[in-house]
């Protein structure tokens, strides 16, 4: 199976990663080989990347958005800027703050990389039984918000989150680090420890217990997907009068932009 984004293909991927393009599939490796090519070429010279940053930033403030030039489509209108953000040489372009609520409407936020996005939304994975899975489980509504500050550029996606199938969650996690995969073992994620000590110990205890073997994926670790309602895309501008587009679903089901006020 190979990796695509429209109709171009980049590289072969895990069977049961379908229609999913994996933005990283183990971090930066599985990055398509010409993207990871740009990245380290920018990477390379943190002057030059911040030169390339801020002058894309700089023609952007020019242009602003009009919504006669975004996509119909907001999803291509995200790969877009995705690929913008990865091609100037940006840290981590793919991470995004999940913001959740649990029950009782409590907030709480963290940063996930999106691994992932197409039609049916957008792709992280995690602990099950963390903050984050226990407020998904009891409440799925959440929002994902991206920021590249170097292009003055953010995306706010709101929508409902559903876990990814079974088959999904086990390719995605062959692909891991194996040092990860003990990791998601180890790790009772957000419950409280008595120390450090700890941590290292069940690490060592799963080191052992999976020696020359292949690590599975735990039962309590998975992927969940989001799938946009709405998407407001932000691009900053002089003075803060901000440029922000809003794509939201109409009565039809397709999609309509309306500008908000910044």
């Amino acid at each position: 199976m190979t990796l695509v984004r429209g109709d171009r293909a980049h590289r072969t991927v895990p069977a049961g990663i379908t229609r999913r393009f994996l933005v990283y599939c183990a971090g930066r490796n599985a990055v398509p080989a010409e993207r990871r090519t740009n990245a380290m070429q920018h990477s390379s010279d943190a002057t030059t990347a911040g030169g390339d940053a801020a002058a894309a930033r700089r023609e952007d403030e020019r242009a602003g958005l009009s919504e006669r030039d975004m996509d119909r489509d907001p999803i291509r209108q995200f790969a877009r800027w995705m690929d913008a953000a990865t091609e100037s040489g940006l840290p981590e372009p793919t991470a995004a703050t999940l913001a959740t609520a649990d029950a009782a409407g409590h907030p709480s936020g963290r940063v996930v990389l999106i691994k992932g996005y197409d039609a049916d939304g957008f792709t992280f994975f995690t602990n099950y039984l963390s903050r984050k899975g226990r407020d998904l489980a009891a409440n799925p509504r959440a929002a994902l918000v991206c920021f590249w500050p170097e292009l003055e550029r953010q995306v706010v996606i709101m929508g409902t989150v559903a876990p990814v199938s079974a088959a999904e969650a086990d390719a995605y996690f062959r692909t891991r680090p194996r040092g990860s995969q003990i990791g998601a073992w180890a790790s009772e994620q957000s419950a409280v420890i008595a120390g450090r000590e700890v941590l290292e110990r069940r690490v060592a205890e799963f080191g052992r217990r999976f020696d020359g073997q292949d690590v599975p994926r735990p039962p309590h670790w998975g992927g969940y997907r989001l799938a946009p309602e709405a998407i407001v895309f932000w691009q900053g501008r002089p003075d803060r009068l901000h440029d922000r587009l809003r794509y939201r679903r109409g009565s039809d089901g397709r999609w309509v932009i309306e500008r908000l006020a910044p």
